[in-house]
């Protein structure tokens, strides 16, 4: 099944609210900015009411209720489109709010409701029809359309920047973020945003200070010089603070005074006392592991935070960082962070895992991500210069008839097909495609794909079959779930339950018939199901390691050709996690052999596991050597079963076994040699793809998933490995790939 992704960045939701409370609420104005924890629901109104409650993200936000009166450019409903206001003539030549105070007062009272609107517009945010539909910008978006002058004059509305600014308004107002990691694609307009934000909120706080970071100091100097500064520079006097230094500033913007509201009770004077003490600041800070170390900020713009080089490290600076926005348990400041990936051996690796820590769907105990943050990913055909209408929308797919661009250009292909026919150019250059790919992703794996030239299989076929999966609403083929002894007694029966909370993910259960299928042989148990697959799995004895690390356990299911109800050379199962403690992992695997009625085959390095299984009365589910007779075994061997992994014939064996496995069932299989030319693979669990990719086989402690996978396949291939009579050592030879032209070339 197909993912419809071209229209599902955001969904409304309904039903959320009990209409009576909605109403009975909304008559009140009792609704609170923050998170409501009854409802589940971020409030970003500073109205005390909320109308349209969307879903960005696993985030449900709730938006301010529409307003009676919103901007209409034109009764038309075809001219109805965001149009930036002309800051008046008669205003632009007051600079400071000293001026203001000296202007007469019949001057002040024909200006005053207008600054009283755009204080109002800032705080509350803004309502304007667009192509007849009312739409909502946060104040923080406002700001930036209306009052951030940029390189090419003033930002263009696109719904992709309302949709980021409404999710970053929801991280501002969730006492449980500490802010947003966004993934973006090249000249999204984020530099240029976060600058925005840096002058709106330096410009309000008092005794607060904003922070800058980027992937080199000097680019962090520069976006300050070249963007924050200037933005400050060009805002209307009524937003500017009373500010200390120079006019341009190369290190440090200092407010003496925030921007105070003007009203018409007091638009007359300014109180001297208001002028005491230095107030807010703005820097950068040279990028190390220690910037900000120590300090409290009230906001942090990281930028290009996917692009940090050795020996700098985003996920060390962040977990200094992060204490920079807290006080105890309290988050006082924010950080918005946001980049495209460099390739994953320079920087982009840590930046991934730091994006995949601020998965909203998990949570600990006390509400928050892994790392605090909140991530957001917007396709780039949502955002793609050259493909945006004049309404902000994207056209995504080719039109019948031109469409007029936000630039008053005519679009007559889609973004898709744009981004498609590039693809297609660079297919005989890997390593171009993977850049074009990370600067333009059209999915999370688009963006962190790495590059190509050190890879020991066939990344033609396994970035085919991620590109696939991305294609797929993967809950439809992938079940998450855990496995439980039934009724909680041990030794009984095991049932596999559905769990967003589990470490399982299950492609294929047998039928009732085949589930914990065993048999008894001299007293002991077997598996009943060996003729239809196995498990691989690399294990830890370990279960915790001084500060926190330590590798993932991994188990993989596969299935061989079988003529029961089962899917054939398929992998059906993964598990890659650390529980709390070793024995919470070893009871896992157990559980899931018994249910499946499957052996396994385990690396006997770290025998704890092995010891489990025996110790239970399952030796007979743990799979001996396959390339050993049984009384040439070590006696360790003959006890707990396992293979070591520190042989080499072992390790071209295991390498030999994934190359194969990837030629025949993974990505498609032009030729037609092993299946239809135009089926793809059934491989659905992209994290092992990605680590297939990833994987060297002279460093291979980092690859939990390749290791388990591939001794899966050996399993099921034992047959394979069984020793002539002449004891020979095993020696295979696997092809390595160049990687270049449309498909994956074998080195000769």
């Amino acid at each position: 099944m197909q993912k419809d992704v071209q229209n599902k960045l955001y969904t409304t939701l309904s039903d959320v609210i009990p209409k009576s409370v909605l109403t009975n609420k909304n008559k009140s104005a009792t609704w609170k900015y923050g998170y409501n924890e009854k409802y589940d629901i971020v409030v970003i109104s500073k109205t005390g009411q909320i109308g349209e409650i969307i879903r960005i993200n696993n985030i449900s936000i709730a938006l301010p209720l529409a307003p009676k009166k919103i901007i209409k450019r034109d009764p038309s409903t075809k001219l109805q489109y965001w149009e930036r206001k002309e800051y008046p003539k008669q205003l632009k030549r007051i600079s400071t709010i000293f001026q203001w105070n000296e202007q007469p007062a019949i001057f002040k009272n024909q200006w005053v409701d207008y600054i009283e609107q755009e204080f109002d517009y800032r705080e509350e945010g803004y309502w304007f029809y667009n192509n007849g539909i009312p739409t909502y910008l946060t104040g923080s978006h406002y700001m930036y359309l209306q009052w951030t002058k940029i390189d090419v004059g003033y930002p263009d509305f696109r719904e992709a920047n309302r949709l980021f600014f409404i999710f970053w308004e929801a991280c501002k107002a969730d006492v449980r973020s500490f802010g947003l990691c966004y993934l973006k694609i090249r000249r999204s307009g984020f530099s240029f945003m976060g600058s925005s934000e840096c002058i709106n909120t330096g410009t309000l706080a008092k005794d607060s200070r904003v922070g800058i970071l980027s992937k080199t100091g000097s680019d962090a100097k520069k976006m300050f010089t070249d963007k924050v500064v200037p933005i400050g520079s060009n805002l209307p006097f009524f937003f500017k603070p009373i500010q200390d230094g120079m006019d341009k500033p190369k290190t440090e913007l200092a407010f003496r005074v925030p921007a105070s509201k003007i009203t018409k009770k007091n638009m007359y004077t300014v109180e001297e006392e208001e002028l005491d003490g230095l107030d807010t600041t703005i820097d950068w800070k040279n990028t190390d592991d220690n910037s900000y170390d120590g300090e409290k900020l009230l906001l942090l713009v990281h930028d290009e935070s996917g692009k940090w080089l050795k020996p700098n490290n985003i996920l060390n600076n962040w977990r200094v960082t992060k204490t920079c926005l807290r006080l105890g348990s309290k988050i006082i400041g924010k950080c918005m962070m946001g980049s495209t990936s460099n390739a994953l051996s320079k920087g982009g690796n840590n930046f991934k895992s730091l994006y995949e820590d601020s998965d909203t769907t998990k949570r600990n105990a006390n509400g928050q991500t892994k790392s605090g943050l909140y991530n957001l990913f917007i396709p780039m055909e949502w955002n793609m210069e050259g493909f945006i209408d004049r309404y902000g929308m994207p056209v995504l797919e080719t039109p019948a008839s031109p469409v007029l661009g936000i630039d008053n250009e005519k679009i007559k292909v889609g973004a898709v097909e744009y981004w498609q026919n590039e693809v297609d150019s660079l297919k005989s250059d890997p390593d171009a495609l993977n850049e074009y790919y990370r600067q333009f992703p059209r999915s999370e794996s688009h963006a962190f794909r790495d590059e190509s030239k050190q890879s020991l299989f066939n990344l033609t076929k396994i970035y085919q079959q991620i590109d696939y999966n991305d294609s797929l609403i993967l809950q439809h083929h992938v079940t998450q779930g855990s496995f439980y002894w039934k009724d909680g007694i041990k030794d009984s029966e095991v049932i596999f339950r559905p769990d967003k909370r589990g470490r399982f993910l299950v492609g294929w259960t047998p039928n009732k018939q085949l589930q914990n299928k065993y048999y008894i042989k001299n007293g002991k148990k077997y598996p009943g199901n060996e003729h239809i697959g196995s498990f691989g799995c690399d294990s830890y004895d370990i279960s915790g390691v001084v500060g926190g690390g330590g590798s993932n356990g991994s188990l993989h299911g596969m299935t061989k050709f079988n003529m029961d109800d089962a899917p054939s050379n398929e992998f059906f199962l993964e598990y890659i996690a650390r529980p709390q403690t070793a024995e919470i992992f070893f009871e896992e695997v157990l559980m899931a052999c018994i249910f499946y009625g499957m052996p396994i085959l385990c690396e006997n390095n770290k025998p704890r596991l092995l010891y489990h299984f025996k110790n239970r009365g399952y030796r007979g589910y743990s799979m001996n050597r396959p390339d050993k007779v049984y009384n040439k075994l070590s006696k360790t061997e003959r006890e707990l079963g396992g293979i070591p992994n520190s042989s080499e014939d072992v390790k071209q064996s295991h390498a030999a076994a994934i190359e194969s496995y990837i030629e025949k069932y993974v990505g498609l299989d032009f030729e037609g040699t092993f299946r239809d030319s135009e089926d793809m693979g059934t491989m659905y669990f992209t994290r092992t793809l990605e680590d297939w990719a990833k994987f060297d086989i002279s460093n291979r402690t980092r690859f939990d998933a390749t290791i388990s996978s591939g001794l899966a396949v050996m399993a099921n291939q034992k047959h394979l490995y069984l020793p002539t009579k002449k004891e020979s050592k095993i020696s295979i030879n696997f092809a390595r790939y160049t990687n270049t032209g449309t498909l994956s070339k074998i080195l000769q």
